[in-house]
């Protein structure tokens, strides 16, 4: 039985795509044996399949990530330098981050004073900001609202608001949010029915399918995509790094 103890290990190598194809050849018998000793060795060694899921997750976000930087270099202008996307920060720094967010996404929010304190931290930041509701209506009528105010110059104020908020947004707690920063709120409902606030959410919803973002809040800074929130010292690394490969052209 011993014989048999290195095929069965290049067998389970295979299901992890760490060897070619050794079970061809084998009887119906040794294939049999091979399985038992397969199954014992991993009911002796389960975290061998912990391992096996982490290489292959591994290697998955590498040829996601790989993937991504061809997309974002691809569609640079549409992420980087939509006239209609919102900016805080810097509009003329070097590196440019862009955040996809939800103003219902509980991750949005703690990510939110991260991001404020990165640009406290590096005048040179320019971070702009990209509407993505995808937590349901409630979601879509406060990014519509939030782009309503861009006309009243209240843009940059209500999005801190919104994003603050705690809760559940309806639409008498999202007007009476746009109070609380001086906006007209008769004007807003008008202009929050404009086929222009529309055709940008949709443009940031066909960008995000392009680039397989399915969640909030995602973060593309160079030729990098961060899915997910993330803390303050990555985020300075992410934009160090931007900033000594793209010499100011990211």
């Amino acid at each position: 039985m011993r014989r048999l103890l290195a095929p069965a290990l290049s067998v389970l190598m295979l299901a992890q795509g760490a060897a070619p194809v050794l079970a061809a050849g084998f009887d119906d018998q040794q294939k049999q044996e091979i399985r038992g000793i397969v199954k014992d060795y991993l009911v002796q060694h389960p975290e061998v399949i912990l391992e096996a899921i982490q290489a292959l997750q591994a290697r998955q976000d590498a040829e996601q990530a790989n993937e991504a930087k061809g997309k974002i270099a691809d569609l640079r202008d549409k992420l980087l330098r939509d006239s209609r996307d919102q900016v805080i920060g810097n509009p003329k720094g070097d590196v440019t981050l862009v955040e996809f967010f939800d103003y219902r996404c509980g991750y949005c929010k703690q990510a939110q004073p991260i991001v404020m304190e990165l640009i406290k931290a590096d005048p040179k930041l320019r971070v702009v900001l990209k509407e993505f509701p995808i937590l349901g209506p409630d979601s879509l009528v406060a990014s519509r609202a939030a782009l309503a105010s861009v006309a009243q110059g209240k843009y940059a104020a209500f999005h801190e608001a919104l994003i603050a908020s705690r809760g559940a947004l309806p639409d008498d707690k999202i007007m009476e949010i746009a109070k609380t920063v001086g906006i007209d709120t008769e004007k807003l409902k008008a202009d929050m029915s404009s086929p222009a606030i529309a055709a940008q959410i949709a443009d940031a919803h066909s960008l995000a399918e392009k680039l397989a973002i399915n969640g909030t809040p995602s973060f593309i800074i160079g030729d990098q995509l961060i899915p997910g929130a993330i803390d303050l010292e990555a985020l300075k690394k992410l934009v160090s790094d931007a900033r000594s490969a793209c010499a100011g052209t990211c």
